[in-house]
């Protein structure tokens, strides 16, 4: 054979199985895997459950973070200026000039005459705007100005709360990108001329930050389905969906592959280290949600770094993501580590908006930690992009009590139980946070590093002598005597003593902080003996 040919037909050989090697998700190996000086593992997975269960999804730095933030911002907080209610869910109820049940298509009636009505939202719209059918949201997504934007000031701000990771909502119901994008026209680079996502990431990662990012879009094509009976047509279906029923919930392939594109978008160029979604995704088709699953830890992959999916409800099985509780948790420690999203106040700016106090934010990460999860804050920021008076001081004094207590929460693990103490969750789930929780003094919680240091944290100001009866000498719960005990953040000298009353720590004369006390109580391990089967205290022989 000529040797000439012979070389051409060896390189295209050599083409044809790289390629080969390289298709799509169902590849198993990549070249490199295959040379014997490489440790690192490029077995990519393929779509199915089967494949994504092996992967890592709950990665020891997100366990270890406890904390991140996240920001409810875009064309729905300019909406809401001068409203006198919060309307998170501008886009849908704009559209309702009789208020219809979105789940079963069916006007509401009210009052004794059974008449119905127009949604506040709709009737604030025309009066501010005019009738949606001359000014829908994609009028609104106009009027968004973030003018007051300032990724390094809200990267300074995150970063002393003592958050881990933060980052903005990607997309919401509404459809907006909220950064550069070319899958769609209505994204925050073409309309303002700022990458929101972008500019954040950047921020973020300069102060060794991970960076979320969150998708809401699967909700869309419910969100705009009324939309139609006003200013959407087909030349504007990119923003609005394709139009079909109110109480059609089966989204067509268009939606689909746009819903996935935009993920992918986000993916390819930014990088995110967490994706979280909200509801509706467990809705769309399986194969587009394995589609999704397997590109973004294929991509990890590549990035040499390990990932994140937050889920709600039955979005994608336990095995490949963690399960979110939206203002919620349960009400006992639970084995699978998880997370909670919560706000201190509305979901999105509104005028008068009213805010938790500081207590309570750190009361409720305390609990969370001590069952094994994780809180994601939600900051929503003003139309202009600022943030507000009352969330620089609520993170900034979140971030002081992390300065003092962070030791027993970051990188902790629960211990033997989550707490004592009167205080607790009825019905722990979803939005629990409607009941008012008060912790006081008598309430603990604990978290634990390795196997001799166990966190307990008294939920409110001592009163008196801190008893904490699960360490009671009558119990066996510590693998170990205690050996010292100190109070965060302070170097008094703890006076205490174990009965069977409890662990009673006298009261403190002072306290570091104005919110929950951390102690970190040392055990003293004690080695087994006898493990190599001769007897302790003879010459080892057995004699």
């Amino acid at each position: 054979m000529n040797n000439k040919i012979f070389k051409h037909k060896v390189k295209y050989l050599a083409a044809v199985i790289f390629a080969a090697s390289a298709m799509g998700c169902n590849a198993t190996e990549t070249p490199q895997s295959t040379s014997k000086s490489s440790k690192k593992t490029t077995e990519l997975y393929d779509e199915s459950w089967e494949s994504l269960s092996k992967v890592n999804h709950k990665p020891d730095w997100f366990q270890d973070a406890k904390l991140g933030i996240y920001t409810h911002w875009g064309p729905t907080s300019t909406a809401n200026i001068g409203m006198k209610q919060a309307a998170g869910w501008y886009g849908l109820d704009m559209y309702m000039d009789k208020v219809y049940d979105w789940k079963t298509g069916e006007v509401r009636l009210f009052g004794e005459s059974k008449e119905s009505r127009p949604s506040y939202a709709y009737q604030h719209h025309v009066k501010t705007h005019g009738h949606p059918s001359e000014f829908g949201f994609k009028d609104i997504i106009k009027s968004f100005n973030p003018d007051k934007f300032d990724a390094k000031e809200w990267a300074d701000l995150f970063k002393k709360s003592g958050a881990k990771f933060a980052g903005p909502v990607a997309i919401h119901h509404d459809n907006y990108a909220m950064w550069d994008s070319e899958v769609t026209r209505w994204n925050s680079k073409a309309t303002t001329g700022k990458d929101i996502v972008g500019e954040l990431s950047k921020a973020l990662r300069e102060r060794d930050l991970k960076v979320i990012t969150s998708f809401h879009h699967a909700f869309t094509w419910v969100y705009f389905a009324n939309a139609y009976n006003f200013d959407a047509t087909a030349e504007t279906a990119d923003l609005y969906t394709d139009q079909h029923d109110l109480t059609d919930f089966k989204p067509n392939k268009k939606f689909h592959d746009r819903w996935f594109a935009k993920l992918k978008e986000v993916i390819d160029n930014y990088q995110p280290d967490v994706i979280w979604f909200d509801w509706w995704v467990e809705f769309l088709d399986e194969e587009y949600r394995k589609k999704f699953v397997a590109y973004y830890y294929n991509k990890a992959k590549e990035w040499d770094k390990e990932v994140v999916i937050n889920y709600k409800n039955t979005s994608f099985p336990s095995s490949t993501g963690i399960l979110d509780y939206e203002r919620g948790r349960p009400n006992k420690q639970k084995d699978e580590f998880w997370m909670t999203d919560t706000s201190p106040g509305a979901w999105f700016y509104y005028e008068n908006a009213k805010f938790v106090e500081p207590n309570e934010i750190v009361d409720i990460l305390i609990d969370i930690v001590s069952k094994n999860g994780l809180m994601l804050l939600n900051v929503p920021p003003n139309p202009d992009g600022s943030i507000p008076q009352e969330m620089h001081d609520m993170l900034g004094k979140l971030g002081d009590w992390l300065n003092i207590n962070g030791e027993g929460i970051y990188g902790t693990r629960p211990w033997t139980t989550f707490g004592e103490g009167p205080t607790r969750i009825r019905h722990g789930g979803h939005k629990i946070e409607k009941q008012k929780i008060e912790y006081n003094d008598k309430d603990i919680r604990f978290t634990k590093k390795g196997d001799d240091t166990v966190y307990a944290f008294v939920m409110d100001k001592p009163q008196g002598d801190i008893v904490i009866q699960s360490l009671s000498s009558n119990l066996t719960v510590l693998p170990g005597k205690i050996k010292k005990i100190e109070m965060l953040g302070s170097n008094q000298t703890v006076k205490w003593q174990r009965n069977e009353q409890g662990l009673v720590i006298d009261q403190p004369s002072s306290i570091p902080s104005d919110f929950a006390v951390g102690y970190k109580i040392t055990l003293l391990h004690e080695e087994e003996v006898g493990i190599g089967g001769e007897d302790p205290g003879t010459n080892g022989n057995g004699d």
